[in-house]
């Protein structure tokens, strides 16, 4: 049986997840945040904080673990990543990845450590957006893409 259809909706899944949150945080929930009340802040922090930890962690872990399993269908354009536009792209989405993962993996370090300054948690917000958006159109580049 062939695995990729799971995966990939798998995959659609957690990532629909993962970036509908994290553009909800960047280009709602943070710019109407600085004009609530200090005590709105708290509440709100202290309702959606903890929803967004329990359930946010498991989508990035079924997002990376479906997105390895669909690589690996791949690996033949991964083994000569500069030899098709599929190739360079399909790399180029999983850098990025990796890299939205380090940005993950930092912030919640830092968050463990009581150092994830609200400024440091914004920009990373902002710079994991950035990544993802690119990731989302590299993602529909990859197989439509030719030069």
């Amino acid at each position: 049986m062939n695995a990729y259809p799971l995966l990939l909706i798998l995959h659609l899944l957690a990532a629909f997840l993962f970036v509908g949150t994290v553009t909800f945080e960047v280009l709602f929930l943070e710019p109407v945040h600085k004009r609530l009340p200090a005590d709105v802040r708290k509440a709100l922090g202290g309702q959606l904080g903890p929803r967004v930890r329990a359930v946010l962690p498991w989508s990035v872990v079924v997002l990376y673990l479906a997105g390895l399993g669909m690589a690996w269908q791949y690996r033949g354009a991964l083994a000569d990543p500069f030899g098709s536009p599929f190739g360079v792209l399909l790399s180029l989405k999983i850098a990025l990845a990796l890299s939205v993962l380090a940005h993950v993996i930092t912030a919640l370090t830092l968050a463990r450590r009581q150092r994830l300054s609200g400024t440091l948690s914004r920009r990373m917000h902002v710079s994991v957006f950035c990544h993802m958006v690119l990731i989302v159109v590299l993602a529909k580049a990859m197989f439509h893409a030719a030069w």
